[in-house]
Protein backbone atom coordinates (compact mmCIF):
# COMPACT_ATOMS: atom_id res chain seq x y z
CA UNK A 1 0.00 0.00 0.00
CA UNK A 2 1.11 3.55 -0.62
CA UNK A 3 1.72 5.80 2.37
CA UNK A 4 -1.03 8.16 1.22
CA UNK A 5 -3.55 5.31 1.04
CA UNK A 6 -2.63 4.04 4.50
CA UNK A 7 -2.99 7.53 5.99
CA UNK A 8 -6.36 8.01 4.30
CA UNK A 9 -7.74 4.69 5.57
CA UNK A 10 -6.41 5.32 9.08
CA UNK A 11 -8.19 8.68 9.09
CA UNK A 12 -11.39 6.96 7.93
CA UNK A 13 -11.07 4.42 10.74
CA UNK A 14 -10.53 7.23 13.24
CA UNK A 15 -13.66 8.95 11.88
CA UNK A 16 -15.62 5.69 12.25
CA UNK A 17 -14.43 5.36 15.87
CA UNK A 18 -15.39 8.97 16.61
CA UNK A 19 -18.83 8.54 15.02
CA UNK A 20 -19.40 5.34 16.98
CA UNK A 21 -18.46 6.99 20.28
CA UNK A 22 -20.76 9.92 19.52
CA UNK A 23 -23.76 7.87 18.39
CA UNK A 24 -23.40 4.80 20.63
CA UNK A 25 -25.39 6.20 23.61
CA UNK A 26 -28.33 6.92 21.27
CA UNK A 27 -28.50 3.44 19.74
CA UNK A 28 -31.15 0.93 20.83
CA UNK A 29 -30.03 -2.25 22.58
CA UNK A 30 -30.73 -4.19 19.35
CA UNK A 31 -29.46 -2.56 16.15
CA UNK A 32 -30.80 -3.45 12.72
CA UNK A 33 -28.02 -4.97 10.62
CA UNK A 34 -30.01 -6.58 7.81
CA UNK A 35 -33.06 -5.68 5.76
CA UNK A 36 -35.30 -7.79 3.53
CA UNK A 37 -36.05 -7.03 -0.11
CA UNK A 38 -39.14 -5.14 1.05
CA UNK A 39 -36.93 -2.78 3.01
CA UNK A 40 -38.13 -4.07 6.38
CA UNK A 41 -35.63 -5.00 9.11
CA UNK A 42 -35.17 -8.76 9.46
CA UNK A 43 -31.80 -9.05 11.18
CA UNK A 44 -30.64 -7.56 14.49
CA UNK A 45 -27.46 -7.51 16.59
CA UNK A 46 -26.58 -6.20 20.06
CA UNK A 47 -25.50 -2.58 19.77
CA UNK A 48 -22.00 -3.51 20.94
CA UNK A 49 -21.62 -5.30 17.59
CA UNK A 50 -21.35 -1.96 15.79
CA UNK A 51 -17.72 -1.77 16.90
CA UNK A 52 -16.99 -4.87 14.82
CA UNK A 53 -19.26 -3.89 11.93
CA UNK A 54 -17.63 -0.48 11.61
CA UNK A 55 -14.11 0.16 12.95
CA UNK A 56 -13.39 -3.56 13.25
CA UNK A 57 -14.35 -4.33 9.65
CA UNK A 58 -12.36 -1.36 8.35
CA UNK A 59 -9.27 -2.43 10.27
CA UNK A 60 -9.69 -5.93 8.81
CA UNK A 61 -9.81 -4.62 5.23
CA UNK A 62 -6.77 -2.41 5.84
CA UNK A 63 -4.89 -5.39 7.29
CA UNK A 64 -5.83 -7.68 4.40
CA UNK A 65 -4.77 -5.04 1.87
CA UNK A 66 -1.29 -5.13 3.38
CA UNK A 67 -1.04 -8.88 4.09
CA UNK A 68 -2.48 -10.52 0.95
CA UNK A 69 0.38 -9.44 -1.36
CA UNK A 70 2.86 -11.02 1.06
CA UNK A 71 0.84 -14.25 1.08
CA UNK A 72 0.70 -14.49 -2.72
CA UNK A 73 2.49 -17.57 -4.13
CA UNK A 74 4.99 -17.38 -6.97
CA UNK A 75 3.53 -16.74 -10.46
CA UNK A 76 0.36 -15.38 -8.84
CA UNK A 77 1.82 -12.25 -7.25
CA UNK A 78 -0.36 -9.20 -6.63
CA UNK A 79 2.64 -6.98 -7.40
CA UNK A 80 2.06 -7.43 -11.14
CA UNK A 81 -1.09 -5.28 -10.86
CA UNK A 82 -0.48 -3.52 -7.55
CA UNK A 83 -2.12 -0.18 -8.41
CA UNK A 84 -5.29 -1.96 -9.57
CA UNK A 85 -5.23 -4.14 -6.46
CA UNK A 86 -4.98 -1.04 -4.26
CA UNK A 87 -7.91 0.56 -6.10
CA UNK A 88 -10.13 -2.49 -5.66
CA UNK A 89 -9.27 -2.90 -1.98
CA UNK A 90 -9.93 0.81 -1.45
CA UNK A 91 -13.33 0.35 -3.10
CA UNK A 92 -14.05 -2.52 -0.69
CA UNK A 93 -12.96 -0.33 2.23
CA UNK A 94 -15.21 2.55 1.15
CA UNK A 95 -18.14 0.18 0.58
CA UNK A 96 -17.77 -1.14 4.12
CA UNK A 97 -17.64 2.40 5.49
CA UNK A 98 -20.72 3.36 3.45
CA UNK A 99 -22.74 0.39 4.76
CA UNK A 100 -21.66 1.18 8.31
CA UNK A 101 -22.85 4.75 7.88
CA UNK A 102 -26.26 3.42 6.82
CA UNK A 103 -26.41 1.15 9.88
CA UNK A 104 -25.67 4.07 12.21
CA UNK A 105 -28.11 6.35 10.41
CA UNK A 106 -30.92 3.84 10.69
CA UNK A 107 -29.87 2.90 14.21
CA UNK A 108 -30.66 6.33 15.62
CA UNK A 109 -34.09 6.25 14.02
CA UNK A 110 -33.49 8.49 11.01
CA UNK A 111 -35.57 7.57 7.96
CA UNK A 112 -33.83 6.22 4.89
CA UNK A 113 -34.85 4.24 1.84
CA UNK A 114 -32.68 1.28 2.74
CA UNK A 115 -33.07 -0.72 -0.45
CA UNK A 116 -32.35 2.20 -2.76
CA UNK A 117 -29.32 3.33 -0.79
CA UNK A 118 -27.85 -0.11 -0.07
CA UNK A 119 -28.49 -1.66 -3.49
CA UNK A 120 -27.57 1.58 -5.24
CA UNK A 121 -24.26 1.65 -3.38
CA UNK A 122 -23.56 -2.00 -4.18
CA UNK A 123 -24.29 -1.41 -7.86
CA UNK A 124 -21.93 1.58 -7.98
CA UNK A 125 -19.30 -0.60 -6.31
CA UNK A 126 -19.77 -3.33 -8.95
CA UNK A 127 -19.50 -0.80 -11.78
CA UNK A 128 -16.35 0.73 -10.27
CA UNK A 129 -14.72 -2.70 -9.94
CA UNK A 130 -15.68 -3.53 -13.53
CA UNK A 131 -13.93 -0.39 -14.73
CA UNK A 132 -10.53 -1.84 -13.75
CA UNK A 133 -11.19 -5.59 -13.83
CA UNK A 134 -9.45 -6.14 -17.17
CA UNK A 135 -6.17 -5.02 -15.54
CA UNK A 136 -6.25 -7.76 -12.90
CA UNK A 137 -3.63 -10.47 -13.40
CA UNK A 138 -3.82 -14.08 -12.24
CA UNK A 139 -4.04 -14.32 -8.47
CA UNK A 140 -5.99 -16.17 -5.78
CA UNK A 141 -7.79 -13.22 -4.19
CA UNK A 142 -9.38 -10.88 -6.76
CA UNK A 143 -11.23 -11.45 -10.02
CA UNK A 144 -13.05 -14.32 -11.72
CA UNK A 145 -11.18 -17.18 -10.08
CA UNK A 146 -12.58 -20.29 -11.73
CA UNK A 147 -10.65 -23.53 -12.36
CA UNK A 148 -10.36 -22.54 -16.03
CA UNK A 149 -9.04 -19.00 -15.52
CA UNK A 150 -6.51 -20.13 -12.93
CA UNK A 151 -5.36 -22.97 -15.17
CA UNK A 152 -4.61 -20.84 -18.23
CA UNK A 153 -3.41 -17.25 -18.52
CA UNK A 154 -5.04 -16.73 -21.91
CA UNK A 155 -8.41 -17.76 -20.48
CA UNK A 156 -7.83 -15.46 -17.50
CA UNK A 157 -7.19 -12.40 -19.68
CA UNK A 158 -10.08 -13.06 -22.07
CA UNK A 159 -12.48 -13.74 -19.22
CA UNK A 160 -11.54 -10.56 -17.37
CA UNK A 161 -11.92 -8.40 -20.45
CA UNK A 162 -15.41 -9.85 -20.82
CA UNK A 163 -16.11 -9.59 -17.07
CA UNK A 164 -15.14 -5.92 -17.05
CA UNK A 165 -17.94 -5.15 -19.51
CA UNK A 166 -20.41 -7.37 -17.64
CA UNK A 167 -19.69 -5.72 -14.30
CA UNK A 168 -19.99 -2.17 -15.62
CA UNK A 169 -23.25 -2.93 -17.44
CA UNK A 170 -24.69 -4.89 -14.51
CA UNK A 171 -23.72 -2.16 -12.05
CA UNK A 172 -25.24 0.66 -14.09
CA UNK A 173 -28.41 -1.27 -14.96
CA UNK A 174 -28.75 -2.33 -11.32
CA UNK A 175 -28.32 1.27 -10.18
CA UNK A 176 -31.10 2.46 -12.47
CA UNK A 177 -33.38 -0.34 -11.27
CA UNK A 178 -32.54 0.42 -7.63
CA UNK A 179 -33.36 4.11 -8.06
CA UNK A 180 -36.61 3.13 -9.81
CA UNK A 181 -37.50 0.85 -6.91
CA UNK A 182 -37.86 -2.27 -9.08
CA UNK A 183 -38.14 -5.29 -6.72
CA UNK A 184 -35.29 -7.80 -7.15
CA UNK A 185 -34.15 -5.96 -10.31
CA UNK A 186 -30.73 -4.87 -8.98
CA UNK A 187 -30.04 -8.31 -7.50
CA UNK A 188 -30.92 -9.98 -10.80
CA UNK A 189 -28.62 -7.60 -12.70
CA UNK A 190 -25.72 -8.26 -10.31
CA UNK A 191 -26.19 -12.04 -10.41
CA UNK A 192 -26.33 -12.02 -14.22
CA UNK A 193 -23.22 -9.85 -14.43
CA UNK A 194 -21.35 -12.16 -12.07
CA UNK A 195 -22.46 -15.47 -13.58
CA UNK A 196 -21.85 -14.60 -17.24
CA UNK A 197 -18.02 -14.44 -16.91
CA UNK A 198 -17.97 -17.78 -15.08
CA UNK A 199 -19.81 -19.45 -17.95
CA UNK A 200 -17.62 -17.61 -20.46
CA UNK A 201 -14.42 -18.92 -18.82
CA UNK A 202 -15.62 -22.52 -19.13
CA UNK A 203 -16.78 -22.13 -22.74
CA UNK A 204 -13.57 -20.37 -23.83
CA UNK A 205 -11.38 -22.94 -22.07
CA UNK A 206 -13.18 -25.82 -23.78
CA UNK A 207 -12.84 -24.10 -27.16
CA UNK A 208 -9.07 -23.82 -26.67
CA UNK A 209 -8.97 -27.43 -25.48
CA UNK A 210 -10.75 -28.70 -28.60
CA UNK A 211 -8.38 -26.73 -30.84
CA UNK A 212 -5.34 -28.06 -28.96
CA UNK A 213 -4.22 -24.54 -27.97
CA UNK A 214 -3.85 -25.09 -24.24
Amino acid sequence: MTRRLVIFELLMIAAAVAATILIYPHLPEQVTTHWGMNGQPNGFSPKAAVWMLGPGALVLVLTLTSVLPWLSPKRFEVESFRSTYNFIMLAVFLMMAYCYGIILWAGVGLRIDIMRFVLGGVCLFIAAIGNVLSKVRRNFYIGVRTPWTLANERVWHATHRFAAKCFVIAGLVGLVLAMAGVPFGPIAAILAGGLAPVVYSLVFYKQLERRGEL
